[in-house]
């Protein structure tokens, strides 16, 4: 079963995210800024991050910025904060997903299943599939999953590689937002603009020479993304 860092000054809520998800058999580590949650990274395997923003010696969104320098594990922010602001603000800096305080144990616990489900489907965990897909100088090896541009390596985040793949192997077909965040995330696309936004303007800026001209991941005005075939 998956390892879960729980990250929060309040050891209250950092107790009661353990009673929660250790009875879906999760292994529990647990820091209480954001340097203990750093030291715990260097020395334990990890499969998903719950990362408060809050925090005193260093932040939610410091720690969350240091993290991906190294690491695409997937990371959920917790925060008080509701505002769309500070949701882009979470994405931006590199979080997968976001879920304000007071929360329901039941949505975090679905919301936690599913981050881990995308990152074993990239293969940290497991890997299925051995096909690659190939678009010009785009290339994705779903077997181990590698993603390299014009012979490039390219790192993408879990939420970033499968909405690539996603295009990728429906090359010529265009998705709606609200079909890239319900194949995705798995759930319904309620106010789903800004997260799919955020993550198609981050996966343009890896494979995108210039990524105001792209040539792979481009925009259908008022229906879309796709990847053209080539």
């Amino acid at each position: 079963m998956a390892n879960i860092l729980v990250c929060d000054d309040d050891k209250e809520i950092v107790d009661a995210i353990e009673i929660y998800l250790s009875q879906d058999g999760y292994r529990i580590l647990k820091a209480y800024d954001g340097e203990q949650a750093m030291e715990i990274l260097k020395k334990e395997e990890v499969h998903l991050l719950i990362m408060d923003v809050m925090m005193p010696k260093l932040d939610g969104i410091r720690a969350t910025l240091k993290i991906r320098e190294h690491s695409s594990i997937p990371i959920i922010m917790l925060s008080a904060k509701s505002e769309d602001t500070d949701k882009i603000l979470g994405l931006n800096i590199g979080a997968d997903d976001y879920i304000t305080k007071p929360f329901n144990p039941l949505e975090l616990a679905a919301r936690v299943k599913s981050n881990l489900r995308r990152y074993t489907s990239l293969g940290s965990l497991s890997t299925d599939n051995k096909s690659v897909y190939q678009v010009g100088g785009l290339a994705i090896n779903d077997e181990t999953k590698q993603v390299t541009v014009d012979g490039e390596p390219v790192k993408l985040t879990p939420i970033e590689y499968n909405i690539l793949f996603l295009l990728v192997k429906n090359q010529g077909r265009v998705f709606s937002i609200d079909q890239i965040y319900e194949s995705i995330w798995n759930e319904d696309a309620i106010g789903a603009d800004n997260t799919v936004a955020v993550h198609i303007r981050h996966i343009r800026e890896k494979i995108e020479i210039n990524p105001r001209e792209p040539r792979y991941l481009k925009v259908v005005w008022g229906v879309g993304y796709k990847i053209d075939k080539q």
